[in-house]
């Protein structure tokens, strides 16, 4: 494998920076509460509104956004909903026999609560509030909060606002970064504290998260947005190199990277980028020129099993596989967020509308775990029940090991119920010949 651009820095770069920031902004509100949270609304958003989104200012965000946006926003809605509503139907309650008498079984149970984060600093994120809010109501959770980061004397964007609302949040809260993170978390302004976080957001609130995480369930440690693509000689490097660009606008510290099977492919792609970067309005050409510039990486294979390999390794976040015969990439890559197979696809459908989540797993998450699913907000508990009968082989096996293990309180209720069910019966209790 040959690298024709090698990346200076790392998803990692910089990270910890921010720790004790974070912990301080979390200790503080945990102390004071709503008034702390909204001191941190304040200072780092200019907001001293309302907090929690009364039904009025719901409605207003209804008349603010065009019917044609609103059309969209039900559209995406929809598409997530019918997606999560195929993968609910797939985690099942189940029980078994695992020995005569002793049935045991699993049951799929809701969080109670759960906190959706829908990004608002560079870009209003209205299809992270879509991906979130609606995965959790298809799920079951009890009660949804939601938020997103407020504008000086206006809150949150309406489009997300409308968003949250449509998709079924319960709570909306006009806060951002760390003090939304923690008012969910901690059950602030009248909310029941969230048994789960979800959504994506800077490094503070990854970093938030994953102070969290323990006290709460999470969807995954995030990191900024990043994409590969995998490319042949039948791949269009104009299409390659915009899926590129677009991905890499997200910040300045979005890894974009390219595996390419052909060196004119490759070197095409290298001149465009750049060229292409350039159109774009300036807010996105920043981000996109510092994330080339600093995570942007092209790497020539010489084998489809070596790119395989190389691909497995990055662990992207969005994989884009653009070449012959997808059937067998899609049969041999293993480590990805999400999969997307062929030049009619692209990772903005999988980011707005096309319905799989797109909150996934980053700087090589990918390796044990997928995306945000109805499944992050479902807890699979067990359960058991046994005859009588059943105690005989049960009963002796269990207090022989737990005497093994010396743990004589353990074996002792094994035995007194082989002597309750069993009178009058001698039982070989002991681990040893």
């Amino acid at each position: 494998m040959e690298y024709l651009k090698k990346a200076p820095k790392t998803a990692s770069t910089g990270e910890r920076d921010v720790r004790d920031t974070v912990q301080s902004i979390l200790d503080e509100i945990e102390t004071g509460g709503d008034a702390a949270a909204r001191a941190y609304a304040k200072k780092f958003d200019g907001f001293d509104g309302d907090i929690l989104v009364g039904p009025e200012d719901r409605a207003a965000a209804t008349h603010k956004v065009s019917q044609k946006l609103k059309d969209d926003i039900r559209y995406a809605r929809d598409n997530v909903r019918r997606f999560a509503e195929a993968q609910r139907a797939s985690i099942v309650d189940t029980e078994c026999e695992v020995v005569p008498g002793l049935i045991a079984g699993q049951k799929q149970i809701p969080v109670s609560a759960a906190g959706c984060y829908a990004p608002g600093g560079r870009y209003s994120h209205v299809a992270s509030a879509i991906m979130t809010v609606t995965t959790a109501k298809v799920a079951g959770v009890g009660h949804i909060s939601a938020c997103s980061p407020p504008r000086p004397g206006e809150g949150m964007n309406p489009a997300v606002l409308y968003a949250l609302d449509v998709c079924g949040a319960d709570s909306i809260l006009n806060l951002g970064g760390v003090q939304g993170i923690a008012a969910m978390a901690f059950g602030l302004f009248n909310t029941p504290p969230a048994r789960v976080l979800a959504g994506p957001g800077n490094q503070f609130v990854a970093e938030a998260k994953r102070i969290l995480f323990g006290r709460v369930g999470i969807d995954m440690f995030a990191g900024p947005t990043e994409s590969m693509v995998i490319a042949d000689k039948t791949a269009d490097p104009e299409v390659v190199a915009w899926d590129l660009v677009g991905q890499a606008e997200h910040g300045y510290n979005s890894p974009v990277w390219l595996i390419s099977l052909d060196r004119t492919l490759a070197e095409t792609v290298a001149a465009r980028v750049p060229e292409l970067i350039a159109e774009l309005p300036e807010l996105n050409r920043d981000n996109a020129a510092a994330a080339w510039r600093d995570y942007g990486e092209i790497m020539l294979c010489d084998s489809r099993e070596e790119a395989v390999r190389v691909s497995d390794e990055y662990a992207s976040e969005h994989l884009q596989v653009q070449t012959e015969d997808l059937d067998w990439w899609l049969e041999n890559l293993t480590d990805y967020g999400s999969l997307f197979l062929g030049e009619e696809t692209t990772v903005a459908y999988g980011d707005k509308v096309s319905g799989p989540n797109h909150v996934l797993p980053t700087k090589g998450a990918a390796h044990y775990t997928g995306g945000l699913s109805v499944g992050k907000f479902i807890k699979t508990v067990t359960w058991q029940r046994s005859t009588r009968e059943a105690n005989r082989d049960i009963g002796q096996a269990c207090a022989r090991i737990s005497r093994l293990e010396g743990m004589e309180g353990h074996a002792r209720t094994a035995d007194v119920r082989l002597a309750k069910y069993f009178p009058g019966e001698n039982f070989d209790l002991s681990p040893l010949d």
